[in-house]
């Protein structure tokens, strides 16, 4: 019976696997049609041709800029953001200090207030500091909204680190930063690699901000560069499935890699103790 459970449980999981799996590779089969056959034929049928020519069109379109840009905010954004939460969790969980408790308890303030209900200060602000327009109002808007999920993940792990290993290093004549860089910043990649993956899904996919403070086609990312392209391509069906697929590739390769990583960091910065 144990047995027959098991391949119960593992047929159930192939389902439902087949139905995430799908849609991805329906739109990759899309991508690669031409309107005649998108429109002529069973939704689900093969390309007659492989017509890879609608990934260089879009490519040659300027697509490549956008993807560019989402890269290096995306980047930057979850460098900041990791590293200060980080600096921050290290403050709050291995030093005493006035204060610590209220700070925490600002940022966990910081889980409350939904994302885009700044919208119009956010602006204002960077209107009165000349940042309209300029993709560093993205990244420290990314980095500032970040910081509360990032700094709740990794205070879970940094509540679990011994002590001891820290009173080996002072006696050693280690000063305080040259801890955390070289020993309690290293112990935490497992759930570093987690905040990673979330801060690359929430940056890599962010709209609204991008749309309301960048302007110019020079700064714009790709989720909202696409926004051209469907208007560019409104009959070319093909080419916009191409233009979803490129967009989609990043947070792909990233689950596929570091899928292992995510369910370790969650893991571990959810035991205390």
């Amino acid at each position: 019976m144990k047995r027959v459970g098991y391949m119960l449980l593992y047929v159930c999981l192939i389902v439902v696997a087949v139905f995430q799996v799908f849609p991805v590779l329906w739109l990759f089969l899309f991508s690669l049609k031409n309107n005649q056959e998108i429109f002529s034929k069973s939704p689900f049928s093969l390309p007659s041709e492989f017509r890879w020519e609608n990934y260089l069109k879009v490519w040659d379109s300027g697509i490549g800029s956008y993807f560019w840009n989402s890269v290096w905010i995306t980047g930057v954004a979850i460098v900041f953001t990791v590293l200060l939460a980080s600096m921050a969790a290290f403050a709050i969980t291995r030093m005493q200090w006035k204060g610590s408790k209220l700070v925490l308890g600002l940022f966990m303030v910081g889980l409350m207030i939904p994302i885009h209900s700044s919208i119009i200060p956010l602006f204002n602000m960077f209107l009165n500091v000349n940042m309209i327009d300029n993709p560093w109002s993205i990244v420290i808007t990314y980095t500032a909204y970040n910081l509360p999920i990032t700094l709740m993940i990794l205070l879970g792990f940094y509540y679990t680190l011994p002590r001891e290993i820290e009173e080996a290093a002072i006696m050693d004549g280690c000063s305080v930063h040259r801890i955390f860089f070289k020993i309690i910043f290293p112990m935490t990649i497992p759930v570093i690699s987690t905040t990673v993956i979330i801060n690359m899904i929430y940056n890599w996919n962010e709209f609204v901000f991008v749309n309301t403070f960048i302007s110019s086609d020079e700064y714009k990312t790709l989720t909202v560069g696409i926004q051209n392209f469907i208007g560019q391509y409104m009959t070319d069906w093909g080419a916009i499935g191409a233009t979803l697929i490129i967009s989609m590739l990043p947070i792909l390769l990233a689950f596929l890699f570091f899928s292992n990583k995510v369910v370790e960091g969650i893991s571990s910065s959810a035991v205390k103790g």
